[in-house]
């Protein structure tokens, strides 16, 4: 009996040391899945508690939980209100993630732990919404009694499973709106990849005032030394850099280290190798638009200014009073994934579009710079040369078939989008811009096209 308690104290103790010495790797040098969860739960939380209002055990529950991943699940998160920061981790502990509130610019992750380096100059503060005047000068809207429009929005399986806002705009005013529970027209909501659009039409206002040009190749000193000299701002546009980039989301990936491991995300993008021939293969990543955010950044010249640049040049004139616009921890917008609005300001970004880069007379964006946009991008039929879609999502389409089979939508439409069911489709034809906001994983293969379809028939 003897031996036996001492052999079960002394594999008690092998399983306490073996016990620490797991946890001590754990919490000193955790594993970069770990490091990848932890980031990610402490930004989603961060911007969806500072920049959306909502509650962050909500936003944990659902948000954060929604890829699916077994290791999300573990994940527990602080949040500091009065300092601005939120800290996230396995069992609250394990992998050190960190996000900060910063001023007019949403959260940025901060991986490397580094508050100090990662806050920003203050962004200029938007002014307040108007509530009186309609939609688009205002936010008040009036709503269509066409019942076939009000058919299509009440129709629960048009607007697909996690909808949060659909907003529907006809002839220039929104003709129809709905949101989900626990969301309103005043909650801004994440546009995910639909934000590099956005950084697309930045580019563009400054290409018409002669500080950029989408011919420019040369575009950093140590692509100078080697083959990547040859990519052009056109090629990071249409996604057809050569560049290697691994854009798969649920691991350690390249697209997942960039937003969740590197303070300096556009360094880390331009450190890539190419891997196909310049300007001939379509790869879609993240990374480019990164490098296009510190391209753009960089031709404003002072780094103060340049922060102001999304509001003074586009959302304030669009009165696109909600959008915040976020950056990484060395001050570039990741202008691939963050930007927060309303489903209303997304509509005005929409309908911006639509009208060819002018709003209320003026003109923002250069002559044809949206036509141009809208071409197909030489290395790919579905891809537009400027950040955006000429088709609809995917949605479980079998590889090599156009999206938007089997579906009765007009030729010239096109579309923003974002991941976890995030679309503003553009209709010009139709002069109709629908927007629909969600949290709808592709594992669900939603396609909104089936909704503007039956909307494009009912305002015809």
């Amino acid at each position: 009996m003897r031996i036996a308690s001492k052999i079960i104290k002394w594999f008690a103790t092998l399983v306490m040391v073996a016990a620490a010495g797991l946890a001590a790797w754990l919490y000193f040098a955790p594993p970069a899945l770990i490091r990848v969860g932890s980031g990610y739960a402490a930004k989603i939380v961060c911007s969806n508690v500072f920049v959306a209002g909502r509650d962050a055990k909500q936003v944990l529950a659902d948000d954060v939980q929604a890829p699916g991943h077994p290791l999300l699940r573990l994940m527990s998160v602080t949040v500091d209100e009065s300092a601005g920061t939120v800290r996230a981790g396995l069992f609250g502990v394990f992998g050190k993630g960190l996000a900060i509130a910063q001023q007019g610019a949403g959260c940025t992750a901060v991986p490397d732990g580094d508050i100090a380096a990662a806050r920003l100059a203050a962004v200029p503060a938007a002014p307040a919404a108007n509530t009186d005047a309609l939609w688009p000068e205002g936010e008040k809207v009036d709503a269509s009694q066409d019942p076939a429009i009000v058919a299509v929005l009440d129709d629960a399986g048009l607007a697909g499973p996690g909808m949060r806002a659909v907003v529907v705009v006809h002839n220039g005013r929104i003709i129809g709106e709905r949101y989900g529970e626990g969301f309103s027209a005043a909650t801004p909501l994440l546009g995910w990849s639909m934000t590099k659009t956005v950084t697309a039409a930045i580019i563009g206002t400054l290409v018409g005032d002669g500080k950029m040009s989408v011919d420019r190749t040369g575009l950093f000193e140590p692509w100078k030394a080697d083959g990547r000299a040859a990519i052009s701002l056109a090629d990071l546009m249409a996604m057809s850099s050569g560049l290697e980039f691994n854009e798969d989301y649920g691991d350690v990936t390249d697209v997942t280290r960039m937003l969740y491991l590197e303070p300096d995300m556009a360094g880390f993008a331009e450190a890539k190798p190419l891997a196909q021939d310049v300007g001939k293969v379509f790869s879609y990543s993240s990374g480019t638009t990164l490098l296009l955010s510190r391209l753009w950044q960089d031709a404003v010249g002072d780094p103060a200014a340049a922060l102001a640049v999304p509001r003074e040049k586009l959302f304030g004139p669009l009165g696109m009073t909600s959008a915040v616009l976020e950056a990484d921890a060395r001050g570039t917008f990741a202008g691939s994934s963050y930007m927060y609005a309303t489903g209303h300001d997304w509509a005005r970004f929409g309908q911006f579009l639509l009208q060819d880069g002018v709003w209320n007379g003026a003109r923002i964006l250069p002559e044809g710079y949206v036509g141009w946009m809208r071409e197909a991008a030489p290395a790919d039929g579905q891809y537009g040369r400027g950040q955006l879609w000429l088709r609809g999502p995917e949605g479980g389409t079998p590889e090599g078939q156009n999206p938007d089979t089997g579906f009765d939508l007009p030729g010239d439409a096109f579309w923003m989008q974002g991941h976890d069911g995030q679309t503003v489709a553009i209709v010009p034809s139709a002069n109709l811009v629908v927007v629909r906001l969600g949290l709808t994983p592709s594992k669900l293969h939603y396609k909104p096209q089936a909704m503007l379809s039956a909307l494009v028939r009912a305002v015809q």
